[in-house]
């Protein structure tokens, strides 16, 4: 998988939302909410071009009866994929589309740390371009090691999570 990290585009709210619709249909009862997160739901942000989706579920394991609606809307179904509570889905195989990570509604940690990081990224213009720069250059350094890649953000993800969470405990 090529990694491209790429100027703001105004189409991925949109292309959220097409998505999002599709969810809510498929989903319905289960569903408590659905949120546009990661780079793309941030105005003016580099990307990979990824739309990146926060569903906030009912009861997480009833998730799993979906499995093949999930592949019918083009979605590999990953399971946990490394966090405990998640299920986690990605859409267009090398070149990736969509990644959704899924929680069951009380799963507040990890629903609470994406939600926190978009607005402050919202928020907090400087701190946004200086992630958007990151991003190109480990790109550029790494453009086939996704794991190289997301090593070298993960001191500066990690120090902005931690602000974001303070931040949002203040705004609120």
């Amino acid at each position: 998988m090529n990694i491209t990290v790429v100027e703001y585009d105004p189409n991925w709210p949109i292309e959220y939302q097409k998505e999002e619709q599709a969810i809510k249909e498929m989903l319905q009862d289960e569903l408590v909410n659905c949120f546009h997160i990661g780079s793309t739901s941030v105005p003016d942000l580099k990307a990979k071009p990824i739309i990146d989706i926060l569903l906030v579920a009912s009861d997480i394991s009833k998730l799993d009866t979906y499995a093949a609606q999930f592949e019918n809307l083009g979605y590999e179904v990953m399971g946990e994929f490394g966090i405990t509570g998640r299920r986690y889905y990605r859409k267009g195989g090398d070149h990736r589309t969509h990644h959704i990570h899924a929680f069951q509604y009380d799963h507040i940690q990890e629903i609470e740390r994406h939600l926190a990081f978009r607005d402050y990224l919202r928020q907090n213009p400087n701190v946004c371009k200086e992630y958007g720069e990151l991003k190109s250059k480990l790109a550029e350094q790494f453009p086939t090691d996704i794991d190289s890649y997301g090593d070298g953000k993960d001191d500066f993800v990690k120090k902005v999570e931690k602000e974001a969470l303070k931040w949002h405990w203040t705004v609120r």
